[in-house]
C-alpha cells in the first residue's frame, strides 16, 4: 500500500505551497505527487491529466490523500463520481483539513455514506455562494466601465489571417506554431469565426462525412463493440444522448480489477464514442492504450461487410 498525493491550483498566479505544507510528512516520505498546475475546478476531476495519471498508476490499496476537498471536488456529483471509481478501483481517499480528516471517504459503512453525502452538499452550496458573489463582482466593475478577462492571445487581424489560411487548407497544428500559441487559440478563434464545422481530431478520422450525417439502416448498420471502461468512464458526462443511452443499455463486463461495457448500437454511435474520447485518453499511457484498443475495434466492425 502506497500513499498518493494529489495537488491543483485553479490559476497560474496561484501556488501549491499551502497544500504542500498540509501534506509535509508525505513528501518528506517520497510520496509520489500528481499536480494539476493552473486547472480550474469546473473540469471534471476524472478528466484531468493528473488525476488520469494518479488512476493509472495507482494499485489496489494505494491512499490518495488530498490538503482539502476542493482541490479534487466541486460538487455532490463530483464526490460520488470519484468516490466511486476509487471503490471500483480498491483505492483509499483521505483528505488532511476540513470536516473529512480523518475519514477514509471510500469506505463503504453507512455513516460514512451519509456524512460524505452530506459534506458534499455543503461543499456545492459554499462553491455556489462563492460564483455569485463573483458574478455581483464582475457586474459592478463592468458597470464601472473596467475591462475584464485576459488579453486576446491574436489580434484581430492574426485571427483573420488564421481563418483565411485555415480556408486555404492549413493544419491547425501548423497555424499554432506559425503563431506561437496552443493549437486550442487557433480553434477558439476558428470557432468564433464559424470556419470550423467539425471537431479537429488527429487521432481518428472519420472516413468521409457520410458519419455525421443521418444515415439509413442499410449504411448504419448496428454492432456489437467491447467499449474499454477506461472508455466509458471519460463518456459519463458528454452531451450526446444517443452514446449515453447505448451504454445504458450496455452489458458490464468484469475482468479482474478493470472491466468494459458490451454495446450494441449503430456504427455512427460507435464511431462517435472515440471521437468523443480521444483527445482526453491522450493524456496518458494507459488512456492512450484503451483508445488505441476501441477505435481498431470500432474500425473493425466498420470495415466488417
Amino acid at each position: 500500500m502506497a500513499d498518493r498525493l494529489y495537488l491543483r491550483h485553479s490559476t497560474d498566479k496561484q501556488t501549491n505551497l499551502r497544500q504542500k505544507h498540509n501534506l509535509a510528512s508525505y513528501l518528506e516520505a517520497g510520496a509520489p505527487t500528481y499536480e494539476d498546475p493552473a486547472t480550474s475546478s469546473r473540469l471534471h476531476p476524472l478528466k484531468r491529466p493528473g488525476v488520469v495519471r494518479l488512476l493509472d498508476e495507482a494499485a489496489v490499496g494505494d491512499v490518495v490523500r488530498l490538503a482539502d476537498a476542493a482541490r479534487l471536488f466541486r460538487s455532490v456529483k463530483d464526490v460520488l463520481d470519484v468516490r466511486d471509481v476509487l471503490r471500483r478501483r480498491g483505492l483509499h481517499l483521505r483528505i488532511a483539513s476540513g470536516p473529512w480528516a480523518g475519514m477514509d471517504l471510500t469506505s463503504e459503512d453507512p455513516m460514512t455514506k451519509l456524512f460524505v453525502t452530506m459534506l458534499a452538499g455543503v461543499l456545492e452550496f459554499q462553491r455556489d455562494m462563492i460564483s455569485e458573489n463573483t458574478k455581483d463582482g464582475v457586474a459592478a466593475a463592468r458597470a464601472e466601465g473596467k475591462t475584464l478577462g485576459r488579453p486576446a492571445r491574436l489580434s484581430a487581424a492574426q485571427a483573420a489571417e488564421v481563418v483565411r489560411d485555415f480556408e486555404a487548407g492549413t493544419a491547425i497544428k501548423a497555424l499554432a506554431r506559425q503563431h506561437a500559441v496552443d493549437p486550442k487559440v487557433i480553434r477558439r478563434a476558428l470557432d468564433l469565426a464559424g470556419a470550423r464545422t467539425a471537431p479537429d481530431l488527429d487521432t481518428f478520422t472519420v472516413e468521409d462525412s457520410k458519419a455525421h450525417q443521418p444515415q439509413t439502416a442499410t449504411a448504419d448498420p448496428v454492432v456489437v463493440v467491447d467499449v474499454p471502461g477506461l472508455v466509458t468512464e471519460h463518456l459519463a458526462d458528454i452531451d450526446d444522448d444517443r452514446v449515453r443511452q447505448a451504454l445504458a443499455a450496455g452489458q458490464t463486463i468484469r475482468r479482474g480489477q478493470g472491466h468494459l461495457v458490451r454495446v450494441t448500437a449503430p456504427v455512427s454511435v460507435h464511431v462517435a464514442m472515440v471521437e468523443h474520447t480521444a483527445t482526453a485518453l491522450m493524456q496518458s499511457p494507459a488512456g492512450r492504450k484503451a483508445h488505441r484498443i476501441h477505435s481498431d475495434r470500432v474500425t473493425g466492425v466498420r470495415n466488417t461487410p
